[in-house]
């Protein structure tokens, strides 16, 4: 397995959900785009910036992606099995588990100690709402035609959940499975 695949299909997932992100806000009037703050991270993603202004013709929030383990499979999508004590090189496929966590402000207590009101709340959850399915749309429409395979790479789609609001901070959290390519041991090594 190439030592990069891991790390180049993080990239990949980031790109399509912040293009899907950024074509849905283009179409859709108060709707945000890509967040400024659009990284790989390494584990879970500290909620560093929901609200922050980067700039001001740019996004605030932030989208991670985050690579959350590794699996062999023989069988993919049907199958994750453990092959731990095996020593053969048995015809096993890596599936790679990511998490894919975008950020936006939540709807907060004013200075004077108010709690938001029923319409600021009701936006949040708007732009929740079409987040999520901004994050859905991504992974069945671009992330599959990122590879040179027939039709694309193969992946199963995980749970999709709200996360907060917590701090200024609320958000979804959105899973998927992707095999990665799987190649033969390399000659002279049958331990």
């Amino acid at each position: 397995m190439n030592p990069l695949v891991i790390h180049e299909t993080a990239e990949k997932l980031l790109a399509c959900v912040c293009a899907e992100l950024t074509l849905t806000a283009a179409k859709m009037p108060d709707q945000p785009g890509c967040p400024c703050r659009a990284c790989l991270v390494p584990g879970t993603p500290a909620w560093d910036d929901c609200e922050g202004d980067c700039s001001k013709t740019v996004t605030p929030g932030q989208l991670t992606v985050n690579f959350a383990g590794i699996a062999p499979t023989s069988s993919f999508p049907t199958e994750t099995r453990d092959v731990l004590g095996s020593r053969n090189c048995l015809p096993v496929r890596p599936a790679v588990e990511y998490v894919i966590t975008l950020l936006r402000c939540a709807p907060s207590y004013d200075e004077g100690g108010c709690p938001p009101s029923c319409e600021e709340m009701a936006e949040a959850a708007r732009i929740l709402a079409v987040d999520a399915t901004s994050v859905w749309n991504a992974l069945q429409c671009c992330f599959p035609g990122t590879s040179g395979a027939r039709r694309g790479q193969t992946f199963v789609m995980g749970q999709q959940r709200t996360v907060g609001p917590q701090g200024n901070c609320v958000g979804i959290e959105q899973r998927v499975t992707v095999a990665l390519p799987s190649c033969g041991c390399p000659e002279g090594e049958s331990s």
